[in-house]
């Protein structure tokens, strides 16, 4: 249908619906039910020429990081991208001069630009000029826009953006300040504003990262895949506060069998130290031995060693 007003469209498809309506009329006479009946198709005709219309290119355009029908101008370089993403990338890049870097205050986006005909107007779902869904979804808040609806994106008024997932499946923790699945409520250790920092592994801001971030026992978060690296590299403690981030007790009794099967040499056997348990925090004077010192409060040998 190339460019074509989408109000032409309609207005063409209304009037050729009126001329053979009128036609019909003269032609023979009709009972009030057959009336009724042609009602109902030209109804069902102009929901199907508005659903052509809208679903045009669907999938068919977007940036990498969404399938979508618009791009946008960024407020605050006044320069056009795919989408916020594709703007603070390249903006926050090596090639930029450092005091010119910056992120898009992509709540404050005005203007988005149709990508099938070309109309740049300000933000909504439909475009003005040629009538297509420019995202079948659509969040007037976050200025966001995209195809892609398996990913069951949702608005989080606590968050202040999209998340993806499905809000049915996760719920939001007011102290941690940020989304959590379901299966967490009530047994995730809270720490206030959780997600509002880093990870300690990529370094990514992690409140608005589109990589699943998890949950540590100690209540630190941290990306999925950084923590899936972290144990192929045999680290199994908290980067933030040393604290196990699984349940290492299996690992502990190996401990305990590598201690029985290597004794300290005498002038070591009384040698006491103190140390500090990482896993519960309680401070303890134990005997010294090479290979690990164990907690006698909570049995761990995640422990170090301390003057005092």
């Amino acid at each position: 249908m190339g460019h074509i007003h989408f109000n032409h469209i309609v207005q063409q498809a209304q009037k050729t619906d009126r001329e053979d309506s009128e036609m019909s009329r003269n032609l023979s006479p009709r009972s009030s039910s057959e009336d009724s009946e042609l009602s109902v198709l030209e109804l069902e005709a102009a929901e199907s020429l508005l659903k052509e219309v809208r679903n045009r290119g669907l999938m068919e355009f977007g940036c990498p990081h969404y399938r979508r029908r618009c791009c946008i101008r960024a407020p605050c370089c006044n320069e056009i991208f795919g989408c916020h993403h594709c703007h603070n990338e390249a903006k926050n890049s090596i090639n930029v001069d450092q005091k010119q870097r910056h992120d898009i205050p992509r709540q404050k986006v005005e203007l988005v630009i149709c990508l099938l005909c070309g109309t740049e107007q300000e933000v909504r779902q439909t475009c003005i000029n040629c009538g297509v869904c420019m995202g079948k979804y659509f969040c007037e808040v976050c200025k966001l826009y995209d195809d892609d609806t398996s990913k069951k994106q949702y608005h989080c008024d606590g968050c202040g953006i999209c998340r993806i997932g499905g809000r049915e499946n996760f719920f939001h923790c007011y102290k941690c300040g940020c989304c959590y699945s379901i299966l967490l409520k009530n047994s995730h250790p809270c720490v206030e504003g959780a997600m509002h920092h880093d990870c300690p592994i990529c370094f990514e801001f992690l409140f608005e990262s589109r990589n699943d971030v998890t949950v540590l026992p100690c209540g630190h978060t941290i990306h999925q895949k950084c923590l899936e690296e972290m144990r192929e590299h045999y680290q199994y403690a908290c980067p933030l506060c040393s604290k196990s981030v699984c349940d290492m007790s299996k690992v502990w009794e190996k401990f305990d069998m590598e201690i029985a099967a290597t004794p300290m040499p005498e002038p070591y056997q009384n040698r006491m130290v103190r140390i500090l348990c990482n896993d519960c925090g309680k401070k303890s004077e134990v005997q010294y031995h090479v290979v690990a010192q164990k907690c006698p409060n909570c049995k761990s040998y995640n422990t170090r060693q301390t003057r005092s």
